[in-house]
C-alpha cells in the first residue's frame, strides 16, 4: 500500500527498472480526436497532471503530442503512455506500430509501452513482448509492461524469463472489480498495477453504499473511487473531457479513507466488467 497520509499529486510508485511513474493520470480512451482530447490534455496538464495514458486504439495519439508540445513543459517531466493494439502484435508488426505512435506523438520516445490484450495468442504474446524489449535497447521506449493479462498470462511472460520484465499491468479496477488475485501477483512480482475505468465508466457513481461514504468525508462518488485506488497504491487513470472534472479529479489528496471504510469498499466486489475483459482468454 501507499503511504496514504504523504500523497499528493506529484506522487510516483517505482517501477522495477527504477523509474518513477505518476500515481494519478489523465485517461484518453473514447475522446474524440482533435480539439476534445487536445483541450482535455491541456486542461490536465494545467491542473498539475504529469501523466497521460492514450493507445494507437484510440486515434488520438497526435492530439495528445500536439497538447503536450503546445504546453510549453519539458518533455521529460510528462509521462506518456500509450499501447500496441492487438492487430500490431507480432515482432515486427509491433515494431513498425511503435514507430507510427513516436510520431504522431512528436516525441523522441515512449515513456512506457504496453500491449494492449492478451487476446492474439501464447506465440504472438512472445513476439511483441520481445519487440517491447528491442525497443527499450533502441533508446525508443523508457519503459514496457502489458495490459488486460491475468495471472496465467503474467506466469506466461514471467515463465520465459525476459531479460526486461513488465514494469505495469495496466486493468480495469475499482471496488465493484478488485481482481485481488491479479494485484497480489503483481505485488509479490515487483509489477505495478495500474487501474483503467476506476470510475466505473459512470455505472456505480449512485451506489448508495459509495454516496453514503462519499457524504462522510464531503467528496464526490469520483472523488472516493480515485482516493480507493491511490490508497491500494495503484496508478490510477480517471478519464474525463470536462475541465471541471479533471480538476475535480485531483482535489484527492487532502482526505484519507479511514481503515473501516475501505474495507467496506473492498467488500463490494461482484466481478463487475464495465466493458471487455481479455483476462479470460486463453
Amino acid at each position: 500500500m501507499a503511504e496514504t497520509a504523504k500523497l499528493t499529486l506529484s506522487s510516483t510508485a517505482t517501477l522495477n527498472d527504477g523509474r518513477k511513474i505518476p500515481l494519478i493520470g489523465l485517461g484518453v480512451y473514447q475522446a474524440p480526436k482533435g480539439d476534445t482530447t487536445q483541450n482535455a490534455v491541456t486542461w490536465a496538464l494545467e491542473a498539475g497532471y504529469r501523466h497521460i495514458d492514450t493507445a494507437a486504439l484510440y486515434k488520438n495519439e497526435a492530439d495528445v503530442g500536439i497538447a503536450v508540445n503546445k504546453s510549453g513543459i519539458p518533455r521529460e517531466e510528462i509521462w506518456i503512455t500509450t499501447k500496441i493494439w492487438d492487430s500490431d502484435q507480432g515482432y515486427e508488426k509491433t515494431l513498425q506500430a511503435a514507430e507510427r505512435s513516436l510520431e504522431k506523438l512528436q516525441s523522441e520516445y515512449i515513456d512506457l509501452l504496453i500491449l494492449h490484450s492478451p487476446l492474439r495468442g501464447s506465440q504472438l504474446r512472445k513476439e511483441s513482448y520481445d519487440a517491447l524489449q528491442q525497443l527499450v535497447r533502441l533508446g525508443k521506449v523508457k519503459s514496457i509492461g502489458v495490459s488486460n493479462y491475468s495471472v496465467k498470462h503474467l506466469k506466461e511472460l514471467l515463465e520465459q524469463k525476459p531479460e526486461i520484465k513488465p514494469t505495469v499491468n495496466q486493468v480495469e479496477i475499482h471496488p465493484w472489480l478488485t481482481r485481488n488475485d491479479i494485484t497480489t501477483f503483481c505485488l509479490q512480482n515487483d509489477i505495478v498495477v495500474e487501474a483503467y475505468s476506476p470510475l466505473t465508466k459512470g455505472k456505480k457513481l449512485k451506489d448508495p453504499t459509495l454516496v453514503q461514504i462519499a457524504e462522510r468525508y464531503n467528496k464526490s462518488s469520483a472523488q472516493i473511487l480515485i482516493r480507493w485506488g491511490l490508497q491500494h497504491g495503484f496508478v490510477t487513470l480517471p478519464k474525463s473531457i470536462n475541465k471541471d472534472r479533471i480538476i475535480q479529479n485531483t482535489d484527492v489528496y487532502d482526505f484519507e479513507i479511514r481503515e473501516e471504510d475501505m474495507k467496506i469498499l473492498d467488500d463490494l466486489d461482484e466481478y463487475l466488467t464495465t466493458g471487455w475483459d481479455p483476462t479470460t482468454c486463453e
